[in-house]
């Protein structure tokens, strides 16, 4: 991912962070402190967490989002901690422990995270990895322990992780628990402007489906999860780990590419008895060392093997290079990369502001004196009259509407996601290649639009949402105008 977020201290974060500057010498000592620590939230980059069940495939896809293997996918010590992998120019691993303090180590020879930390699991409170991958610079993702796990501190971990927006993974089946825990992660980590908009499933054992075509069998199931975790995530999107992380972390290499080719020339009879199963492929006598066979087969599984094998056998000539970014195509692997770089982080200053807002109500809500309360909510309301902070606003809307808290009609939702989707004007308009005064147009009459149905055939919750999305189309004009007396 080469997408570098302008978002990190954007100008709704400084608004935010602005309120809480305002504020702190207004308030109570401990009321100020909880303010205080939003101030580096808001400074840092997009907080992306990874979480889902026990055995799902979440490290997996962890280490394919980063581009290197860091997080273990066995069963290890770290593993039932929460890491945040995030930019340094220094490669290394902090363990901050219970009391405060922290120790630095040093990844272990195969590069991941090292099975000794030095300090005993129950003292740690989470590790911070540091990496220069190109992602980690706008956005730090965070590996979480499975949320099915039978160790009650694994489990605490995982719901208690600070983030502002989440990939839950997904294996074949939506338990009726999955809609639970991924309620109660949200509930900590996502409040208010979180869920479900920044949240999107991954179904990441995808090429384990059965069928010709797995990928196309992964893609209905993915609808139909997305159907049933309406409420909870924004989509679900089908994945081939295994294969996303061996193309995308350099796991695969030229040598890997050589024994494929030595497949590909195989008699088919025989290459196809191979690549009936996984037992078979490994046992079954061919030319080729079984030793290799069993190092393909962990990098790659059945179905990124069949995948490169047609792709050899089709195009003999085809380079190393091609034949990875092919198997990156079929992984699934691209429309992650473009779902977060498009929802998460061009929307980075929205989302950690929304979240650092809803943040800020909560401090309310705790506030030890009543004083506290009141200013802080007065604040708060101030700053959401300003047109600056609109979009605010129209965040927290979407919200209810995505989370089925105030139903709306189909077409107004979209159109409402499409708002807060971090679209440019003329995207969200739909006249990407439109001039000035005919998008202004087109604004002024969705704003026209919005106010009809709030004074008819509107509930009262829909039409208070209607005025919000009223009024954000006419900001939409207004800076339409703007800016185009300024070209």
């Amino acid at each position: 991912m080469q997408h570098r977020s302008t978002a990190v201290g954007g100008p709704l974060c400084r608004l935010v962070a602005q309120l809480c500057d305002q504020l702190r010498p207004q308030l109570s000592p401990i009321s100020a402190a909880r303010l205080d620590s939003l101030a580096g939230r808001l400074a840092s980059p997009l907080q992306l967490a990874v979480t889902g069940r026990i055995k799902s495939g979440k490290s997996t896809v962890v280490n394919a989002l980063i581009g290197r293997r860091v997080a273990p996918t066995d069963i290890r010590e770290c593993t039932r901690l929460v890491t945040r992998f995030r930019y340094g120019t220094v490669d290394r691993v902090e363990v901050i422990r219970t009391d405060g303090t922290r120790g630095t180590i040093p990844y272990d020879a195969s590069g991941l995270v090292p099975t000794d930390l030095g300090t005993p699991v129950d003292q740690i409170a989470y590790l911070d990895a540091y990496l220069t991958s190109a992602l980690l610079e706008s956005v730090t993702v965070i590996d979480t322990p499975g949320l099915g796990s039978t160790d009650p501190s694994s489990r605490r971990r995982t719901e208690a992780v600070p983030a502002e927006a989440m990939l839950y993974v997904l294996t074949q089946a939506v338990r009726a628990d999955d809609a639970e825990a991924l309620g109660r992660f949200q509930a900590y980590s996502l409040p208010q402007a979180g869920s479900p908009i920044n949240a999107v499933g991954l179904l990441t054992k995808a090429d384990q489906l059965d069928g010709p075509d797995p990928m196309a069998t992964a893609r209905a199931l993915a609808g139909s999860q997305a159907r049933a975790l309406r409420h909870r995530v924004r989509t679900v999107l089908p994945l081939a780990g295994l294969v996303a992380e061996a193309t995308e972390t350099g796991h695969f290499t030229a040598a890997d590419a050589d024994v494929l080719r030595q497949l590909a020339g195989l008699p088919p009879t025989q290459r196809d008895l191979l690549c009936c199963s996984a037992d078979l492929f490994v046992r079954v006598s061919a030319p080729i060392p079984a030793q290799d066979r069993s190092q393909l087969l962990e990098r790659l599984d059945l179905y990124g093997i069949r995948q490169a094998v047609t792709e050899i056998v089709a195009d003999p000539g085809l380079s190393t290079g091609e034949l990875r970014r092919r198997l990156v195509d079929r992984s699934g692997f691209p429309a992650l990369r473009d779902f977060i770089e498009h929802a998460f982080q061009r929307r980075a200053d929205g989302i950690k502001a929304s979240v650092a807002l809803a943040a800020v109500e909560v401090v309310a809500t705790q506030a030890p004196v009543p004083s506290d309360r009141i200013r802080i909510r007065d604040a708060v309301e101030g700053l959401l009259q300003l047109p600056a902070a609109h979009q605010l606003r129209l965040l927290a809307v979407a919200t209810l509407v995505s989370a089925g808290t105030v139903p709306m009609p189909a077409e107004l939702a979209a159109e409402l996601a499409g708002l807060v989707s971090g679209q440019t004007p003329a995207e969200q308009l739909g006249a990407p290649n439109a001039p000035v005064a005919v998008l202004r147009e087109r604004a002024l009459q969705r704003a026209g639009a919005w106010r009809s149905f709030a004074t008819v055939g509107s509930t009262p919750a829909q039409s208070r949402i209607a005025h919000v999305v009223h009024r954000g189309y006419v900001l939409l004009s207004q800076q339409l105008e703007n800016d185009g007396g300024s070209q």
